[in-house]
């Protein structure tokens, strides 16, 4: 894949770089804990969003762990280590996962704690929970014990309901939480556009902090109402699906960067579709997930340099939009080409088996 500038570099020299890097990395003790959110000590300034009610800024890119980070017990799993350790250098504080994620809540804690990295991680949970009856909220509660012992914290920054998921217990009850002083931020996700009028009613509702939402620039449709709203209301916005799932980067094996990614310091497709993502006013911070260390410091460069202004945003939309193969992509499977055997690819396989 080459993603040229009017540098002359490509994509794969960026990645054989950042490879490097991660491979040097692995023998370098965790010592970025209380380094300022740039990544270094005297690099340059990250992009920062404020969250709106409480004027706490994060930056602008975070790390998902869905699938990516879901392993089976007794797996290798240093590579994922160095991912959690390259997007923290690279700047990154906004860490997202969930019980519905296999093991991932399992390997961020380990992570964080084997790194020294629990002093500025902003974590991102979530509550995907009914109960034995309506209204019961003891399912959930012991869902939130569980996550407080596998990430190995008390107080966990931001709690979501999960997908909309018994959202009309959860959403009170996180508000209770949050009264109680057992979280800081309350939201709700869903990545499934079906959903997003839903999604919206409840950030118009005013009572979410923040909003998990599908938003790229193949799937723009959160435009119509959810920034919107959230923009009204003062609502944070985390985008799950940045980069659709490794589809963006599928579209793009083989076609040059244009040389117009310069002019907001692009320097790979996974930069120029991050930019385009984070640009918007509404968005306060992106979450791509990778199980690929050298992708992780690829991702982070979005960081930091100009972000594109709505004209250039409009610019990179059409030029996306011509390139062989867009119109098709939503029928792509996620994560082309590559495999997660983890404990959901398991256990979806042994259901599959059975029926």
């Amino acid at each position: 894949m080459r993603d040229t500038t009017g540098s002359g570099a490509s994509r794969r020299q960026v990645m054989q770089g950042a490879a490097g890097l991660a491979a040097a990395a692995l023998a370098r003790p965790a010592n970025a804990a209380d380094r300022p959110a740039g990544g270094t000590p005297s690099g340059p300034s990250p992009i920062m969003k404020a969250i709106p009610r409480t004027g706490e800024s994060v930056p602008a890119i975070g790390l998902g762990t869905y699938q990516t980070f879901d392993l089976l017990p007794g797996m290798p799993r240093d590579h994922l280590q160095e991912v959690v350790r390259q997007a923290w250098e690279g700047g990154a504080r906004v860490f997202d996962t969930s019980p519905l994620y296999g093991a991932s809540e399992v390997n961020v804690g380990a992570f964080k704690a084997a790194l020294g990295l629990d002093r500025g991680m902003f974590i991102t949970n979530k509550i995907w929970s009914t109960g034995e009856f309506l209204g019961d909220d003891s399912h959930a509660r012991r869902s939130m014990e569980q996550s407080q012992l596998r990430l190995w914290r008390e107080k966990i920054d931001a709690f979501q309901c999960h997908s909309l998921v018994n959202v009309d217990v959860i959403v009170p009850l996180l508000k209770a939480w949050k009264k109680e002083g057992r979280i800081r931020y309350v939201g709700a996700t869903h990545h499934e556009p079906a959903y997003f009028g839903i999604l919206a009613d409840w950030v118009e509702k005013g009572d979410l902090d923040m909003v998990q939402v599908h938003y790229s620039i193949l799937e723009r449709r959160a435009e119509e109402r959810v920034l919107p709203a959230a923009q009204a209301k003062g609502t944070a916005v985390l985008v799950n699906m940045p980069l659709e799932k490794a589809r963006l980067m599928k579209l793009v094996e083989g076609q040059p960067l244009p040389d117009f990614a310069a002019e907001f310091g692009a320097r790979s497709w996974a930069q120029f579709f991050l930019k385009w993502v984070i640009a918007h006013p509404a968005i306060t911070c992106a979450i791509p997930a990778t199980a690929n260390p050298a992708h992780a410091i690829d991702n982070m460069g979005a960081l930091y340099g100009p972000l594109p202004d709505a004209g250039m945003r409009e610019r990179m939309r059409r030029h996306v939009e011509t390139l062989p193969g867009f119109a098709d992509l939503p029928k792509m499977p996620w994560y082309p080409g590559k495999s997660y055997p983890g404990l959901i690819a398991r256990a979806r396989s042994e259901l599959k088996s059975r029926s």
